[in-house]
Formats: structure tokens, C-alpha cells, sequence
């Protein structure tokens, strides 16, 4: 895989894809170019020899070897034959190109390309064709040819122009670069625009998930065709989604109960100083006062680390154990009931004990006792006994009782049978008493069958 330094790659993915795309496209468009032109030059190299070997072929035929002596024989096309060509018997120049002085360049490489072939070879015996290029501003290939093998042996030795060849070759290359240029840049752009219009749907995406997560949406992202690799972005966000969401629930759930359960002792908090800066007190009532508000903080305090504990660890439960009638007691007088209003608590054992806190148990049945007192009329009966499987408490009032139709919806956060009965609540404290209970591996249910009024049952692990 190519990589590339940090600091000189994009900060997009689709540059860097389209980066990495240009860089092998690039690798492989200099090896088809090094090669194609490297095929090119070999070919038009044959074609030059090719046109030499003809060449030196033709005039060789017209060279007699078969006496004593090297004769050349005259031709109809005497003067094509000698363009460019130089004939020699043994190593001494019989013909040249009229073109070409004696004393010339080209002249001079002939005489050494044949000395050089009798050098090697000697004369009298089977001697191989040489050529050999002089560079120059203009390019010239010589090949000499040996004709006949004995002692009357001559040599002919050609020239040609590799001009218009080079020029080919060259012409190609430039080609070759400026088509790779237009191709690499057509490549670049495409897979700009490819991967842009790939990655497009996983920007829209993201920013529907960004949206949807902030507003705690129920909208979601399976319900959509799409490829295997989107289906599985989809997957991921949807359960990033739904982590999210059930955080948002879980916040605004917590605030909820916060809020409910810390209303009534905030409540107690606000009467009491209402009634101390009514008129002048003793220092009796002062001190009196200030021991409710220290009572209601220490109740505050204590609502909070019971339900931050439970969010926070998922269980609500304190080891522990609470004697429930002192505690239902101490609970029924701190909610300062209406004084035509009589609760009584009862139990059949004066140290029953639930396996929970006193402060866990407070919450758990606060929500319900609070309940009986905003709806019963004249009084309220709160009863603990031993079960076989631990400890029950019942709470109940002779009020309306809760509406048929509205029994299934009870214990669900938020939901009042008729929020405009006059009576503060925002429907959280019996899914409260419920959630809490159940993590101790308790129980709140309410009795249908209980007519008139309501009554609700609360079970918890024996102490």
C-alpha cells in the first residue's frame, strides 16, 4: 500500500484516496511509457538494420569476388547503389559516396570499421557483419559486410541517416508524456468526483446522526436500502443512536426524580422560613425552625446520594437494614399531612426490618405515600407484615382510587390520569417507588380489586 509523510497528505479522505490513486496511476503510467518507448526504439532499430542489410545486399551482388582480384560490376542503378555506400577489397578503398571526401568522418569510421574486421577475423577467413553509430547532430548508423571468404574478399560498408528515426522515436515519447498527463489529470478529477459522490452518503449520514442524537430522534437508519458497506455505517450509528438515546432518557429521567423527590423537603425548607420572617420569634422557635431546615437539607442530601448511586451503578441497593414501622413513622410526620387528614401506621411486629437502608426505604415508599396523601380525604392506612419470600408494606387511602381506564398506564413516567386535578405532580414518583424496588429485588404493584379508594403493595427482601 503507498503511504505518504503526514504532513504532505490531505486533511480529506477524498484527497487522500484521490492522492493515492494519482500516485498509481502515475507508477504505472512510467512503466507502459519507459516500456512502450523502449519497444518503439528497438523496432525502429530493426528498421534501420533491416535497411541496411538490403542495402549492403543489393551492392553486394554487384561486387565479383570469384577471380584474383575485387571487380565491381556496373549497374543501371549504379548511382542508388552508391549513395551512402563504400566498398572495399581487402582494407583498401576502391569506391566511396561522392559525398563523402576521403579525409571525411564518416570515410574515416569505414576504413577502421573494415581494418577492425580483418584485424579480428584475418583475411582468408569467415568474417561477421559489425556496425556502429556516430552521434552527432545528425545520427548516423555504418554496417559493414563482408563479401566472399577467400582472398579476393571484399567488404561493403553502408550509412544511414537515423534522423528521421530519432525524430519518430522522439515524436512518440512526446506523445506518450502528453497523453500520460491528460490521462493522470482525467484520473485525478474522476476519482475526485467518484469517491465524492461515494463518500456523500456517509456525510449526509453523519450529519443526520449529529442531528438526531442531539434531539434524542426515534428516527433511524436501517429502514433504508442501501450497499453492504453504508448498511453497515448504518448499523454502527443506529446503535450509537440508540446508546445516545438512552443516555437522553436516562438524564432527563434522573432530573425528573431529582426534582420530584426534592420538592417536598425544599417545600418544608420554604414553609418553614415563610413562618419564621411572619413576625418576630423566640429563640426557642428560632432554634426550632433551624432544626427542620437542617432536618429537610440532611433529607435533600440524602435523596441525592441514593438516586446519583442508582444511575450510577445501575442498582439502588445499600446493604443495610431499616426497622420499617419507625421509619414509615418518621416518614408519615416529615410529609406534614393536611391536620383533617389521619395516617396510621401499623405493624405487626414493632422490629420488622427490610434488607434495604432507611433512606432507600423512605424512597421507595415516599412516592406513594405522597400519592395517598394528595387524593385520600380523611385518612390513610399504612400496614407492615412478614411474607414467606420477605416484607410487605400497604399503603392505603380512602380517595377516588385510580381510574380504570387510565390502571395500564400507571407506573409510566410522565402520565397522569388528569393533569388538571388541581394537584401538583408530574408522574414520576410511582415508576420511581417501582424502578427502585425492583433493584433491591422488590416490587410495587397496585390492587385492582381494592375498592373504594387505592391501595398499593410494596414488597422487599427481609432484613
Amino acid at each position: 500500500m503507498i503511504t505518504l509523510p503526514s504532513r504532505f497528505a490531505p486533511g480529506t479522505l477524498r484527497g487522500r484516496l484521490s492522492l493515492v490513486a494519482l500516485t498509481t496511476a502515475t507508477l504505472l503510467m512510467v512503466v507502459l511509457t519507459v516500456s512502450f518507448n523502449a519497444v518503439v526504439r528497438h523496432h525502429l532499430r530493426s528498421q534501420g538494420d533491416d535497411e541496411l542489410r538490403a542495402r549492403t545486399a543489393a551492392v553486394a551482388a554487384t561486387v565479383e569476388t570469384g577471380g584474383a582480384s575485387v571487380r565491381v560490376l556496373e549497374t543501371p542503378d549504379d548511382r542508388l547503389l552508391d549513395a551512402n555506400v563504400w566498398i572495399y577489397a581487402g582494407t583498401r578503398l576502391l569506391e566511396r559516396p561522392t559525398s563523402a571526401p576521403t579525409t571525411g568522418r564518416l570515410t574515416h569510421v569505414a576504413d577502421q570499421l573494415v581494418k577492425d574486421g580483418h584485424t579480428k577475423h584475418g583475411a582468408g577467413r569467415h568474417r561477421v557483419r559489425r556496425c556502429v553509430d556516430i552521434e552527432g547532430s545528425r545520427p548516423v548508423r555504418l554496417c559493414a559486410q563482408p563479401v566472399g571468404d577467400h582472398k579476393a574478399a571484399a567488404t561493403v560498408v553502408a550509412a544511414l541517416d537515423l534522423s528521421a528515426y530519432r525524430s519518430s522515436a522522439d515524436a512518440l515519447l512526446g506523445g506518450s508524456i502528453a497523453l500520460d498527463v491528460v490521462m493522470l489529470a482525467c484520473t485525478y478529477a474522476l476519482t475526485r468526483l467518484a469517491v465524492g459522490r461515494a463518500l456523500r452518503p456517509v456525510g449526509a449520514m453523519t450529519d443526520r446522526a449529529t442531528q438526531w442524537s442531539a434531539v434524542g430522534s426515534a428516527r433511524r437508519f436501517g429502514g433504508t436500502a442501501r450497499p453492504t458497506e453504508l448498511a453497515r455505517l448504518g448499523s454502527s450509528l443506529d446503535a450509537l443512536l440508540d446508546r445516545t438515546d438512552a443516555v437522553l432518557r436516562h438524564e432527563r429521567q434522573l432530573t425528573g426524580e431529582l426534582s420530584h423527590e426534592l420538592r417536598t423537603p425544599l417545600s418544608r425548607i420554604i414553609a418553614e422560613l415563610d413562618w419564621w420572617r411572619s413576625k418576630p420569634r423566640s429563640p426557642q422557635e428560632t432554634l426550632a425552625t433551624h432544626e427542620v431546615i437542617a432536618d429537610a437539607a440532611r433529607s435533600m442530601g440524602t435523596i441525592c446520594d441514593t438516586l446519583l448511586k442508582e444511575a450510577r451503578d445501575g442498582s439502588a441497593t445499600l446493604h443495610g437494614t431499616a426497622e420499617i414501622v419507625p421509619t414509615l413513622r418518621r416518614l408519615a410526620v416529615d410529609l406534614a399531612p393536611p391536620a383533617h387528614l389521619r395516617i396510621t401506621v401499623t405493624g405487626v411486629a414493632e422490629h420488622l426490618e427490610a434488607g434495604v437502608r432507611p433512606a432507600l426505604l423512605e424512597r421507595i415508599v415516599s412516592p406513594l405515600l405522597t400519592n395517598a396523601i394528595r387524593y385520600a380525604r380523611e385518612g390513610i392506612v399504612v400496614a407492615a407484615r412478614r411474607e414467606a419470600d420477605g416484607v410487605c408494606v400497604d399503603i392505603t387511602d380512602d380517595g377516588p382510587g385510580v381510574p380504570a381506564q387510565f390502571i395500564e398506564h400507571l407506573f409510566q413516567p410522565g402520565r397522569r390520569a388528569d393533569p388538571d386535578d388541581g394537584h401538583g405532580g408530574a408522574g414520576l414518583g410511582l415508576p420511581l417507588a417501582r424502578r427502585l424496588a425492583r433493584s433491591t429485588g422488590g416490587e410495587v404493584h397496585h390492587d385492582e380489586r381494592h375498592a373504594p379508594g387505592a391501595r398499593f403493595v410494596v414488597t422487599l427482601p427481609a432484613g
